[in-house]
């Protein structure tokens, strides 16, 4: 597993390898993963699992020489990183014949992206579009990368811990509506829009959990505007963001550059009704059963003045949001996983080519 399985680490992917490792089953499969910290506590009680200890610099080397010597019958999660870039580039000429295994979590038009520097677009390509094998975690992934690279993929979409993330029992009702937005602050997630919805409802309370580039102008503007409805949350660690799911009325998600983002299955799993973009038609937002898709800001506006205005229409997307979640289960898509993994690698010593 080309990942980290250190506990707190806010990177999506790296949570999304912790959730699949700590599920697969340890009498079939044998798991070695990075750490730089302290593990997650449920990679560390794993049976089967060996951690491979890496300094916070220079870890290159010595995730190569792991990728090349260690004791496995494949690579899952390959990473864009120059010891992934390496790796591919020797395998052929040592005849390591195991297979890489990568994922598309985001739409591959990384160009049209101008926060995404050349650079990293290039290691990407050369690192994770050239596994033996790539997966999308949604439909319009697997079209996007089809379309901008000619590359097929296999879906098996991104998971939710749907133990975790639930509704509050007996939760009291707020006095004041609360639309929460949880992501990154950045120009492609479109926080600004909830500074717009907060000056346009007043009546609604409207809190933006996540860091990046753009908080301090958020902040400023909040200032500048007055808009005591609008609060600046910063990073949360997993049990207070699921708090504020659990708090929150509605869940307003403007981004308008995605893949298949796990904070909507989040927020669905705690009973949310959702609100995001037809950009990327997200998969897991059922429109008019679960929450809406919105074409343009217009289009978010008339739906979040819709549920503000109905209790009702609250509770019946929220209630159908929960049960749609449970189909995105990381104990189902770890399921599909092992399916994989069984296929991909059923000659165990595998190695070399002779």
């Amino acid at each position: 597993m080309d990942s980290f399985a250190d506990a707190g680490f806010p990177n999506a992917q790296m949570g999304n390898a912790r959730e699949i490792v700590s599920r697969l089953d340890h009498r079939r499969f044998h798991v070695s993963m990075f750490a730089l910290g302290q593990p997650d506590t449920r990679i560390l009680e794993r049976p089967n699992t060996r951690l491979v200890q890496v300094p916070r610099r220079g870890q290159t080397l010595k995730i190569l020489r792991e990728f090349l010597w260690g004791d496995h019958d494949l690579i899952f999660y390959l990473k864009s990183s120059p010891a992934s870039r390496l790796y591919l580039s020797l395998r052929k000429r040592l005849g390591d014949r195991r297979p890489t295994i990568g994922t598309m979590e985001s739409q591959s038009d990384l160009r049209n992206e101008p926060t995404i520097a050349a650079d990293a677009i290039r290691l990407w390509e050369k690192t994770v579009l050239r596994c033996d094998y790539i997966f999308s975690n949604s439909s319009s992934v697997q079209d996007g990368l089809k379309r901008e690279y000619a590359i097929r993929s296999e879906v098996i979409p991104t998971g939710v811990d749907t133990k975790f993330f639930s509704p509050e029992l007996n939760r009291q009702q707020n006095q004041r509506l609360q639309v929460l937005f949880v992501g990154s602050l950045r120009p492609f997630k479109r926080p600004e829009v909830l500074l717009d919805a907060g000056s346009r409802f007043p009546q609604a309370d409207f809190k933006i959990a996540g860091d990046g580039p753009l908080a301090a102008e958020l902040k400023s503007r909040v200032a500048r505007q007055g808009l005591s409805n609008v609060t600046l949350l910063g990073l949360l660690d997993e049990e207070n963001l699921r708090d504020e799911y659990r708090r929150s009325d509605i869940f307003l998600f403007p981004s308008a550059w995605e893949g298949s983002p796990k904070v909507i299955l989040e927020a669905a799993a705690c009973g949310l009704p959702v609100i995001a973009r037809t950009s990327y038609s997200p998969e897991t937002v059922v429109h008019g059963v679960t929450g809406y898709q919105a074409a343009s800001e217009h289009e978010i506006f008339l739906y979040l003045e819709a549920m503000l205005a109905s209790p009702d229409l609250r509770a019946r997307l929220g209630r159908n949001g929960r049960q749609h979640s449970l189909a995105y289960d990381w104990g189902a898509i770890t399921a599909k996983w092992e399916e994989v993994f069984a296929r991909l690698a059923p000659c165990h010593g595998m190695r070399r080519a002779s």
